[in-house]
């Protein structure tokens, strides 16, 4: 299960994150991933909403593991104490957050990268513990990071949030704004072409409580053995 971008503050009603909270916990994920943008940031009161939401937190039997997102340092995004206090309170319910780190739960190992836009980025630190012979799953919150030459030969998916689909798509036409340089980026899974396959999550939460034709989404992936 991958929950992404949940964006809790004073932008709009949250009582409905907690609802769909409720919801995806019936579902029993074997694991679950959280791909940043927890908050929006303002000042310290939206950790302490975020903390309340946390009591209803989806975690999987097998490990729950998360990255931070841009929002997550505070104002600018330059406020390592923000993203210090978010790490925590995650961490205080289970939830291990992966800094340009890796861990391996019950075979799967997972590549946790910090933001693209925060202060803390340095995705070689992640990639350099791809293991070829196991099975990886890559967490990067901002899919532009898919560009760039940081991979280590990464073969495998890489799960991301960030771009919420744009909010607001026309009928038949792509979404008006995207926070991405990589207008392809939008949402969904996309083919990389090189052994990688990406998937954006269109995003739990939302900066303002405006969206049309694209609905707020939880993700469910099943994990296949190959034989």
């Amino acid at each position: 299960m991958q929950i992404s971008d949940m964006h809790i503050g004073d932008g709009f009603d949250y009582q409905y994150i907690i609802d769909a909270f409720k919801e995806a916990q019936k579902l029993r994920p074997d694991f679950v991933v959280y791909t940043g943008d927890y908050v929006s940031y303002e000042t310290d009161e939206q950790v302490v909403q975020f903390q309340d939401v946390l009591k209803y937190a989806v975690t999987g039997s097998l490990g729950t593991v998360g990255i931070l997102g841009n929002h997550d340092y505070g104002i600018h995004y330059e406020e390592e104490r923000v993203a210090k206090k978010i790490t925590q309170s995650l961490k205080n319910v289970g939830i291990d957050i992966l800094r340009n780190d890796s861990i391996e739960l019950n075979g799967i190992n997972f590549l946790g990268i910090d933001d693209l836009w925060g202060v803390n980025f340095n995705p070689e630190e992640a990639t350099k513990r791809y293991d070829p012979v196991k099975a990886n799953i890559a967490l990067c919150h901002n899919p532009d990071v898919c560009d760039l030459p940081v991979w280590n030969n990464y073969k495998g998916w890489i799960l991301a949030g960030h771009t919420h689909g744009g909010q607001v798509k026309p009928p038949f036409l792509p979404p008006l704004l995207l926070a991405v340089k990589n207008r392809k980026y939008d949402a969904g899974e996309i083919d990389l072409e090189d052994g990688r396959t990406l998937y954006i999550n269109r995003a739990l939460g939302c900066i303002v409580q405006v969206r049309f034709n694209v609905r707020p989404e939880i993700t469910l992936f099943e994990l296949m053995q190959e034989v």
